[in-house]
């Protein structure tokens, strides 16, 4: 693999070292207990409906044979299925799976990735690209915002 073909800046990279500062500060600094078994283990679900998100959405993305990575060639714009409802179904995965992460492992401190992974995606990504968009898609993208929220 040459360098030039390593991935730089995206997403999933992003989202291991979230779940990398979970799991550290889970054993590092775990700060109070709020979560006792059988209660963590809701936190499995709750990762189960995240990476079903995810991988929906990749999925759509694949079908419709538009670019994944951020800033790829945009193809299609893509408004079915989890689009109905979040403008970001492969962050709020993301987002979704850290939650589950968090409330699965029952301690203080892992509670404080998520947020923290939200707004790094939002401002390292999502802004961007959704200008991107606009400027790709223009009224058709700018329609589809109006009727879809960014999150939920």
């Amino acid at each position: 693999m040459s360098p030039a073909s390593y991935p730089r800046d995206i997403p999933p990279l992003w989202f291991l070292v979230a779940i990398a500062g979970e799991l550290l500060l889970h054993f590092l600094l775990p700060g109070a207990r709020l979560l006792r078994a059988p209660w963590t283990a809701g936190g499995i679900a709750i990762c189960v409906l995240g990476l079903w998100l995810g991988t929906a959405a990749l999925g759509l993305f694949r079908r419709a044979r538009t670019g994944v990575r951020p800033f790829s060639d945009a193809t299609a714009l893509v408004t079915g299925g989890p689009y109905r409802f979040t403008r970001n179904p492969m962050y709020l995965g993301m987002v979704t799976v850290l939650l589950g992460g968090s409330l699965g492992l029952g301690t203080a401190t892992p509670w404080l990735v998520p947020p923290c992974f939200l707004l790094l995606i939002d401002r390292r990504f999502i802004r961007r690209e959704e200008a991107f968009m606009a400027e790709r898609f223009g009224d058709e993208y700018r329609d589809f915002c109006r009727k879809v929220r960014r999150w939920l």
